[in-house]
């Protein structure tokens, strides 16, 4: 199974067959290089994406129409899609569980907001979400944007996760500090590695608050386009 940071939020993780885009933010990603464009969605079989701010979604309806791949995530914005787009999605809700070829995947909630612009101002896109992602014996934590929640008690005791992908930036989100606490306190990881940091100055720019709350984890500081072999 192999792991590819994109920059920000956004990943590419590529397991058996499945080839899942995560929050794939391309257009104007200060940290993707235009030239790393195309080989950052190469062979993509689905997108996942836990919310519509622009720095998540800005490019998943190009991208969905342009692979011809669906997008994975909660209902609303799904249908909303599929009716207005022509764009093929799989939607369902916190609780639920969707299977692909390769990996089971649960949406979980997150505690953050999802509002989307459009002419007539911002609209609700249903709610903020995370999720567990079962797959070659692993289950994979991607928190989505999200503070600190009494949540992750249950999450973590149900799905037992032992990898994160944690958003731990600050300002929108937990920062490293928040982010190790959560870990400690809910979570058993063996690896995690943080995101939805180093892209702007006011977000974190390092994980060493991260590493050094973990000891024993295996924090991974992602670079841009490296494959981290899970």
């Amino acid at each position: 199974m192999k792991l590819i940071w994109l920059g920000h939020s956004g990943f590419r993780l590529e397991t058996g067959s499945s080839v899942l885009l995560i929050d794939p933010w391309l257009t104007g990603n200060p940290m993707l290089n235009e030239s790393q464009h195309a080989a950052a969605t190469a062979g993509a079989t689905h997108i996942l994406l836990t919310h519509a701010h622009f720095d998540h979604v800005v490019d998943v309806l190009a991208l969905a129409k342009h692979l011809s791949i669906p997008i994975i995530g909660q209902y609303d914005l799904m249908g909303y899609w599929a009716e207005t787009e022509g764009v093929e999605t799989i939607g369902f809700n916190k609780g639920g569980t969707i299977a692909l070829e390769d990996a089971r995947i649960s949406m979980v909630s997150a505690s953050h907001s999802n509002t989307f612009s459009t002419r007539d101002g911002l609209r609700t896109a249903g709610s903020e979400v995370g999720y567990m992602i079962a797959t070659e014996g692993r289950v994979i934590y991607l928190s989505g944007d999200t503070d600190i929640m009494a949540d992750m008690d249950w999450m973590g005791d149900y799905y037992k996760p032992d990898i994160g992908i944690l958003s731990a930036g600050g300002h929108f989100t937990m920062d490293m500090k928040a982010a190790a606490y959560a870990a400690k306190r809910y979570f058993a990881f063996k690896t995690l590695i943080p995101c939805h940091y180093r892209t702007f100055p006011l977000l974190e720019q390092s994980a060493q608050d991260l590493i050094d709350g973990l000891p024993g984890v295996n924090v991974i500081e992602p670079q841009v386009m490296k494959e981290i072999e899970l």
